[in-house]
């Protein structure tokens, strides 16, 4: 992406909406009126557009970094947006992607140290920096075993994507992990050893709160009626939503649920499950069949809910799910 065409984007997008700019989707009718604090400036919509097609890459990077395609998917926004803000310092004569990549590569790295898992990388750190030299998984590497890469230390973790899945250089994984060839090539050999001697491992289900698994049971069962009054009583005063490339602010301040009450398709809610994670999965209705098309995470404390995440206008992470389970279908 050259900064020109992103700023044809944005005079293009600003002149037909020309206070605040919405991403319009098949599904839901978002209308560029909306006058939010968290409604997504125009130049932003502009930029998010510029670089949609590098976003399905981004988005697998950051979900088998973190572990998770949602979590995956929060960080690689977290990312565009600081990228967005250091725009200026883009040299436009370099290629795109390994400067978006650094970026989320980073952001990654932040969220494992804040979940804890830094001690564990430090620790591997200790290992000595060199093993017995092993094949490339290479182009062979499947999803089964892009998965497992989740039990490698970050550096680790990272050098073998980038290289094995993202076919990036010694050279270029070296300057987006901090690193020199040689580290590259230590990391490359001890996680390549260790994914060989893994072989299939069963994914540990994370354990559901009942509580909250009420919560999720209540909340669908009066999103499905359209009881907005009755979800407003579920949903915290101060409470939190991110519509990604759309919105992020108060609940208060959104229009969520009457976008969902003026939706074009058919649609309905389902308490489910994608990669063992517990979520609200939207189903669509099309030639009379019902299809997952989005998922919604929440967050709660004392019985109410405290964080709405929408990721419908996110369909790689639906094409990126190992497994999604719609709780009462066989």
């Amino acid at each position: 992406m050259r900064l020109d065409e992103w700023a044809f984007r944005y005079s293009c997008l600003s002149a037909t909406y020309p206070d605040r700019a919405g991403l319009r989707n098949p599904i839901m009718n978002i209308q560029p009126e909306f006058e939010t604090t968290g409604l997504f400036e125009a130049r932003y919509v502009a930029f998010l557009e510029t670089i949609a097609h590098l976003r399905p890459r981004l988005h697998r990077y950051c979900a088998r970094i973190t572990g998770s395609i949602l979590d995956g998917e929060d960080v690689m926004q977290e990312a565009l947006f600081e990228a967005y803000r250091k725009l200026e310092t883009y040299d436009d004569s370099r290629p795109l992607g390994p400067w978006l990549f650094g970026i989320a590569h980073n952001r990654c790295i932040d969220f494992l140290r804040k979940r804890g898992v830094r001690d564990q990388a430090e620790a591997a750190a200790a290992e000595p920096d060199w093993a017995s030299p092993v094949e490339p998984v290479g182009r062979a590497l499947d999803r089964a075993v892009e998965r497992l890469v989740v039990n490698l230390p970050p550096k680790e973790r990272a050098c073998v994507l980038l290289k094995d899945v993202f076919d990036y250089s010694l050279d270029e994984i070296a300057d987006l992990v901090g690193s020199t060839v040689g580290g590259v090539k230590a990391a490359l050999n001890r996680g390549r050893s260790k994914l060989a001697a893994l072989g299939d491992q069963a994914r540990t289900e994370p354990v559901v709160d009942p509580e909250l698994s009420a919560l999720f049971h209540v909340y669908v069962e009066r999103f499905n009626r359209r009881d907005w009054d009755g979800l407003r009583e579920l949903i915290s005063a101060d409470a939190q939503l991110r519509v990604a490339n759309h919105f992020a602010g108060r609940m208060a301040d959104a229009p969520y649920l009457g976008e969902y009450e003026r939706a074009k398709v058919p649609w309905r809610m389902a308490v489910g499950r994608v990669d063992g994670e517990p979520v609200i999965i939207m189903l669509t209705e099309a030639e009379g069949s019902w299809t997952p098309t989005s998922f919604v995470r929440l967050d709660a404390a004392d019985g109410r809910i405290t964080q709405i995440r929408d990721y419908l206008r996110c369909p790689w992470i639906l094409r990126s799910a190992a497994a999604v389970e719609i709780e009462g279908r066989a």
